[in-house]
């Protein structure tokens, strides 16, 4: 039965790579920064498709569907505890959905965050020159928080997923390649397609909005120390 659509599945792991590219060009150095700026654009690119589809696209890749009051979370966890009735839930459970909103945000911030960004050194983000260097330097210690607080975000979601494979002996990661669940309790929870040009059409102009941002920005003039 399909649950994830094509978009949401897409979305997955591209900000997945958008976020290891954004490590990875920050290990390299100063050499690797453009590309370390246009990783960080792909995740704010990728995270306004998220929210737009988080509206308008398919049941389970909307907000309204999987975000879930405190009463829905204990029972879940009580679930999970042995003490009620095992649950399942064809899209995101509630506390896997606490993390999903855990990690938009974090990266969300993240990348906006390295747009006003400086090392104090020679390099900086692509809108830093619509701040003062005091605010640039807040922006940045937040950038550096940020990344701390998204590895952890990251791990504790990895741990999850294996997690379950191992203990539940639910496999949560071929469905996020293939787009399919099984189970007798999916009932009628699936979707009928994914909504491919509708999602194309959200990216494209989200897309466009961070470069237009990017290229429209006054040139940066970051003072040596």
């Amino acid at each position: 039965m399909l649950i994830w659509d094509l978009p949401l599945r897409l979305f997955h792991w591209l900000l997945a790579l958008a976020v290891l590219g954004s490590w990875v060009t920050h290990k390299i150095g100063a050499q690797a920064f453009a590309w370390h700026v246009r990783c960080g654009c792909t995740v704010l690119t990728l995270i306004a498709f998220r929210i737009v589809w988080g509206i308008v696209g398919p049941r389970h890749a909307r907000f309204a569907n999987f975000i879930r009051g405190p009463s829905t979370i204990g029972r879940y966890v009580r679930s999970m505890l042995g003490t009620a009735s095992p649950l399942h839930y064809a899209g995101h459970n509630p506390l896997g959905a606490l993390l999903v909103l855990l990690l938009l945000a974090l990266l969300g911030v993240q990348a906006v965050a390295g747009l006003f960004a400086n090392d104090e050194v020679a390099s900086s983000g692509p809108l830093y020159g619509y701040v003062s260097d005091t605010t640039s330097d807040a922006w940045s210690r937040l950038h550096r928080l940020g990344a701390k607080l998204i590895w952890i975000a990251v791990w504790v979601h990895v741990a999850a997923v294996f997690s379950y494979l191992v203990v539940k002996r639910e496999n949560l990661i071929a469905p996020m390649f293939t787009g399919h669940k099984h189970g007798t309790w999916l009932a009628v929870e699936g979707i009928e397609r994914s909504q491919v040009w509708r999602a194309a059409l959200i990216a494209a102009a989200c897309a466009a909005i961070v470069y237009w941002l990017v290229e429209t920005a006054p040139v940066a003039s970051l003072i040596l120390f």
